[in-house]
């Protein structure tokens, strides 16, 4: 059950941070008004992936405290998104911007589900 809401409560909050994120950070995509049911709960199943997975990552090294689990968090970050969306600058000219605003969203959203499953398990 502990996992289950860590997951469900990590998924909720990276839902929630990246709306914030986006309204601040992306006028445009902000403007086009809010999204649909399906883009929502696709959103929501994408967001309890990663927290499975940063549970399982957890249990698998062992630990459940915070602090190991945000250096998790950098270190899939860095592995994962960083790689992709710099790849995506390099070889198809994605603008920089657009790229560093996913990046930062990932970055955010990493952490804040490693902070919520340390707290959780």
């Amino acid at each position: 059950m502990t996992v289950f809401l860590a997951i469900l409560t990590s998924a909720l909050a990276s839902f929630v941070i990246s709306s914030v994120w986006y309204a601040v950070l992306d006028r445009e995509r902000a403007v086009g008004g809010r999204p649909s049911p399906l883009v929502i709960v696709a959103e929501l199943g994408r967001s309890a992936l990663v927290a499975g997975a940063v549970v399982g990552l957890a249990k698998a090294v062992g630990t459940s405290a915070v602090g190991p689990l945000l250096l998790l968090a950098l270190v899939l970050w860095a592995a994962f998104p960083f790689v992709l969306l710099s790849g995506s600058v390099l070889w198809d000219r994605v603008p920089v911007g657009t790229a560093a605003r996913h990046g930062g969203d990932w970055l955010v959203k990493l952490l804040a589900v490693s902070t919520i499953v340390g707290l959780w398990l």
